[in-house]
């Protein structure tokens, strides 16, 4: 494990705290502003497409197959992040899987509070079929409240009669909503993402109560008839457990799930990925599992 590397990260992150009583312009321009010096792959064609309500980046290089895509949902608890500030997860899912990845925009919280987010996802993968990819060649994925829209847009495809995709990647997706879980009451010292950041998060997208709709909490639904669904989440993080209860219920379903506990890492540590072997590693692995289940 590259434990250097993330403490030398973190370390740097720490110089940049957010903006103390901050409006969520004030949070948001924080958070695009310290992700943005990220590098990216040379050669990346990016194009600004109508993809749902908001939009979207479609990011593909010379090489592409125009046939199979990524729909990759940003991080950020539904109240910030964009396609920009997760741009080196998307571009780099781009370049290893040799498919096209559309970087998607969702409205959001607290000006958009729930369900917006779950609505433009939904939208997002009406367009990818409108646009004439097979459903059967298009993975969804996302990170952190992008995992958890992820999983909610399969199950609400399948409920709405849509066809499924082909698969499923998440990376530490936000579940559980109910603070209970073992990871959330014992792992004190995750960074990035505390316990402080994730009420504020829960406020201002649910409101005062806790998501009871198994599309804003999918633990609480029906997991059954799912794609193949590959799940990465650190040891270091609040999250945890999400991850662990989501790889089982999806096994109880009947369903394909594959459960990758990454030793050391913390929340969404893939924006880390030109400076964090582990993080590179989870980007190149989520690439090749939908290598191995997109259709050609």
């Amino acid at each position: 494990m590259s434990r250097q590397q993330l403490d030398a990260i973190l370390q740097m992150s720490a110089q940049f705290p957010p903006p103390a009583n901050g409006s969520p312009a004030d949070m948001r321009a924080w958070f695009e502003a310290i992700n943005a010096q990220t590098p990216i792959p040379d050669g990346a064609m990016i194009e600004r497409v109508s993809s749902g309500p908001v939009g979207g980046d479609l990011i593909r290089y010379p090489n592409s197959d125009g046939k199979r895509l990524i729909v990759y949902f940003h991080g950020g608890g539904f109240f910030f992040g964009s396609s920009r500030s997760h741009r080196v997860v998307a571009a780099n899912l781009a370049r290893a899987s040799g498919f096209s990845v559309l970087a998607a925009d969702y409205r959001l919280a607290p000006e958009h509070p729930a369900p917006a987010a779950h609505d433009d996802a939904l939208a997002v993968y009406r367009w990818a079929l409108e646009q004439g990819f097979a459903p059967s060649a298009v993975c969804l994925s996302g990170d952190s409240a992008g995992g958890n829209l992820t999983i909610a847009t399969a199950m609400r495809a399948r409920d709405e009669g849509l066809p499924m995709p082909g698969a499923l990647v998440v990376m530490s997706p936000a579940l559980d909503f109910t603070g209970q879980s073992e990871s959330f009451r014992t792992i004190a010292d995750a960074p990035l993402l505390t316990p402080q950041l994730t009420e504020l998060f829960k406020q201002v997208y649910f409101g005062a109560s806790l998501p009871a709709s198994p599309y804003l909490a999918p633990l609480n639904g029906d997991l059954s008839q799912l794609p193949a669904t590959l799940i990465h989440v650190g040891s270091w993080e609040l999250l945890r457990d999400d991850s662990v209860q989501l790889a089982g219920r999806l096994r109880q379903a009947g369903g394909s799930a594959e459960l990758k506990i990454w030793d050391g890492m913390c929340h969404s540590w893939q924006l880390f990925a030109p400076m964090l072997d582990e993080g590179m590693a989870s980007i190149e692995e989520a690439a090749a599992f939908a290598r191995g289940r997109l259709a050609p």
